[in-house]
């Protein structure tokens, strides 16, 4: 059995390169027009397309990608000899924030996969889910003044999907008694030929971040897929359990699907730059979209006889809407842009996951071997290190990505102090007597006075402060695979940011704006998460080995003091940007409807990480899957 999954797995590798001749590359390829037109052959959008063509296969399905097709590397394989490098990822597009003032005028620098596949083939493979209360702090966003939470985006009604996108395949018994992996499968469903797995190996002191994370008072979990992650959790791995290669959309959803599927069209190195309503007439839809070649940049319009889907992504999403005239008013006038449709939730709304760190100096040899640094000391080492890589079943440090063990912890687990940071939020949420709202003052300034932002924010953050509040609700999140260094992500940032078009060029690169540290509620977490992961320096599993900390260092103690030390390290992203096109009432700010509909649009959808109204517990690739999923499910039984 495993060796057969080894067979299908390496000729999937293969199939990568084999569709190239069905793959298109210019507009007299392309059929006279299409039912379904995709813009995005990412995680979310290749997902859709899958089901879409296999559902109805005689409705003819495009996919516009901006990328080429690529062999997608794992986070860390051969030639790479540093844990921690990237090595031969496929293209990825590099966006670097404008300056933000509240972290001493840092930048952002954000990667997002240019290619067949998206983010999925080239991030860091960690495949964890959200909390079951992120999923329903969804739901309460995204519920109407009719108390109504349409298509059930709550977790009951996106577990099943998350079942459905995905096939957990567990460690030997050996290694799983060898490293104390624990899971439980009714967690998966395993009906999909994206994978997950636990990897083979582990470095030499793995067990020492565990045993601190224990020892601080983290509670262990078998499992941290069925919705209760609030402990420390093993985390899954997004690849192949025999080849240990990289599983993502590229492969899973077109390489091993599209050859047998006459309906399903990808057109590669095009941009989709916008969607046309004839006279502007957005209850006239579907729209025709407009698509620029990579090549030789010439525009021509393709026509979708069902609908058009938007599955660009965070940033691209909403600037192929404000392109097309959907957005907020005063934003598109700027940009030259009739107003087609005013949403001003296009582009704002924007959220990551952000955090400080820390990191210690042992003064006491524990003599751990084998580590990242045999790759470069031992040959015979390095030798092996190959060829297990390329064995099958594969062995060795290359199967490894990201970490495996984290901890998701809540607020209250994390500071006594906790109450004052909830209710500073439920205040700021609350109008004075003249109406006045304080929040309003930490928005962005193009959006601050329109009073559908004001009150989405409004609701937001008194959902924010219910999940902070939570004891089972986690806040922050640390990873932990080797060496001498921690960090602290917070989980559920309350400051916002933006993605514009680029005034001089609107066809290039949008602009963000990131706002970390613009409400000051997220340097109180901060200074919270930072304190307790100090904590872990003292703990016995350390201290064994005479951990002495070094930054922020013993000299680093009042709030003045650690406050600078956050924002002078601060990481910006971690790569999860999401909720430009937030799935939240039109009168609150929101873009897309439960149905993932925009509002006011006929005939167009937005399916990627832009929907979400909240940032989750969790990275975003498992979920993106998942609502991929849960997408072509309301649009099959649709159009059925």
């Amino acid at each position: 059995m495993m060796l057969a999954g080894a067979v299908i797995a390496s000729l999937a590798g293969l199939a990568i390169a084999l569709p190239h001749g069905k793959v298109k590359r210019q507009v007299s390829q392309l059929r006279p027009q299409y039912d379904f037109i995709i813009a995005g052959g990412g995680t979310a959008g290749l997902t859709v397309a899958d089901r879409l063509t296999e559902a109805f296969p005689d409705k003819t399905v495009l996919v516009v990608e901006y990328g080429e097709i690529e062999y997608a590397a794992g986070l860390w394989d051969p030639p790479s000899t540093v844990w921690g490098g990237q090595g031969f990822l496929a293209s990825y597009f590099s966006f670097q924030s404008l300056p933000t003032p509240h972290v001493n005028n840092r930048t952002a620098i954000v990667l997002a996969g240019k290619v067949v596949g998206g983010s999925s083939a080239v991030n860091a493979q960690f495949f964890d889910r959200p909390s079951r209360y992120d999923l329903d702090a969804w739901a309460a966003a995204a519920t109407g003044s009719d108390g109504k939470n349409k298509n059930g985006w709550n977790w009951d009604g996106v577990f099943p999907f998350f079942k459905k996108s995905v096939t957990f395949t567990p460690p030997p018994a050996e290694v799983a008694q060898q490293y104390g992996y624990t899971w439980d499968e009714s967690a998966y469903g395993n009906t999909t030929p994206i994978h997950a797995s636990f990897p083979p190996y582990q470095w030499a002191d793995y067990y020492l971040g565990r045993n601190a994370f224990t020892q601080a008072g983290v509670r262990t979990r078998q499992e941290c897929a069925g919705g209760d992650k609030d402990g420390l959790c093993w985390v899954p791995t997004s690849q192949h359990p025999v080849t240990a290669r990289r599983s993502y959309a590229g492969l899973g959803h077109y390489a091993d699907v599209n050859l047998t599927r006459p309906n399903y069209d990808l057109l590669v190195n095009h941009q989709v730059t916008r969607v046309l309503y004839p006279n502007g007439n957005t209850r006239s839809g579907p729209p025709r979209v407009e698509i620029r070649s990579l090549s030789n940049n010439t525009f021509f319009n393709v026509r979708a006889k069902a609908e058009v889907i938007l599955s660009a992504g965070t940033f691209h999403t909403p600037a192929i809407l404000q392109r097309s005239g959907i957005g907020h008013a005063p934003v598109l006038r700027a940009a030259g842009i009739p107003v087609v449709l005013d949403l001003p939730g296009v582009g704002s709304n924007l959220q990551d996951h952000s955090g400080s760190g820390i990191s210690w100096n042992y003064t006491k040899p524990g003599n751990f071997t084998p580590m990242p640094s045999d790759m470069l000391s031992s040959p015979a080492f390095l030798a092996d290190a190959v060829a297990g890589f390329n064995s099958v079943p594969a062995y060795g440090p290359y199967t490894l990505a990201n970490p495996n063990s984290a901890i998701f912890v809540p607020l209250p687990n994390i500071t006594a102090n906790y109450t004052s940071i909830v209710d500073k939020l439920r205040t700021m949420a609350a109008a004075d007597g003249n109406g006045t709202v304080a929040a309003a003052s930490y928005l962005p300034d193009d959006y601050r006075s329109d009073p559908r932002m004001v009150a989405g924010y409004q609701k937001q953050l008194r959902i924010i402060a219910d999940l902070l509040a939570n004891p089972r609700a986690p806040s922050q999140e640390t990873t932990f695979q080797t060496g001498t260094a921690l960090r602290a992500i917070n989980l559920h940032p309350v400051s916002r940011g933006t993605v514009r078009l680029n005034l001089t060029d609107l066809l290039a690169q949008p602009v963000l704006v990131y706002g970390t540290g613009s409400n000051p509620v997220d340097f109180d977490v901060y200074l919270a998460q930072s304190r307790f992961l100090r904590g872990m320096v003292k703990t016995e599993a350390l201290q064994a080995y005479g951990a002495v900390e070094v930054t922020p260092g013993e000299g680093v103690q009042s709030d003045e003091e650690l406050l600078e030390y956050v924002k002078s390290g601060l990481v910006h992203s971690f790569m999860h940007p999401c909720c430009t096109a937030a799935m939240m009432p039109r009168e609150e700010g929101g873009v897309v409807g439960g149905d993932l509909k925009v509002h006011g649009a006929k005939g167009l959808r937005v399916v990627d990480m832009s929907v979400l109204p909240v940032l989750p517990s969790s990275h975003l690739s498992a979920l993106a899957y998942a609502v991929g999923e849960k997408a072509a499910d309301i649009i099959i039984r649709e159009w059925r």
